[in-house]
């Protein structure tokens, strides 16, 4: 299995089998992730630095206008994308088996979990991954120490409430809090 098959894989949203040869890939592609956001996370580095290692970390090119306060940590690393003018604060975990796809202008604060993976409910299967993608969309604003959990999609300009756990689909132009996460009003 290469790179490619496997993001296919995730991204089609097929279970990854504990200990199958796709999940020991994966395992591999996360060690590779772990030593990168160590060096990413202990010492200074310049705004530029930050960026060109977070290119290493997804494996892509990142806009100049992509800032990024560590320390952060991801467990994959080659499915996020990031699109232009996105600030991500301190403290940050992002769970990106499943994908997480950042729109232009999205902020995100301190400490936020982006979770992309469950595992089986059966306990005999409770090592099996099942991905599910996160999409934030345009000027999203996530508040600090939220969790965004699998699947979820959060519409442009939609404000996330500081401490929210969304654990549904997020309309444009709406504000969310809570646990779980519900509407409170509508943006403009």
């Amino acid at each position: 299995m290469n790179l490619n098959e496997l993001l296919d894989h995730l991204n089609q949203g097929r279970t990854i089998t504990g200990g199958s040869a796709a999940h020991l890939y994966m395992v591999e592609i996360s060690n590779e992730a772990m030593r990168l956001t160590m060096e990413l996370n202990n010492t200074y580095h310049t705004p530029e630095e930050v960026r060109a290692l977070m290119e290493q970390i997804t494996g892509k090119t990142l806009d100049p206008s992509f800032a990024m306060f560590p320390p952060f940590n991801t467990d994959f690393g080659k499915n996020i994308t990031i699109g232009n003018n996105v600030f991500i604060n301190s403290g940050c975990k992002f769970q990106d088996q499943g994908g997480i796809t950042i729109g232009n202008g999205a902020l995100i604060g301190h400490n936020t979990l982006l979770a992309t993976l469950n595992h089986a409910m059966a306990p005999e299967q409770r090592s099996d991954l099942h991905p599910a993608p996160i999409v934030i969309g345009k000027n999203v604003w996530i508040g600090s120490n939220a969790t965004i959990l699998p699947g979820v999609t959060i519409g442009d300009g939609a404000i996330i409430a500081a401490g929210a756990v969304v654990t549904k689909d997020v309309t444009a132009n709406t504000i969310v809090g809570g646990v779980p996460a519900k509407f409170i009003k509508r943006t403009g």
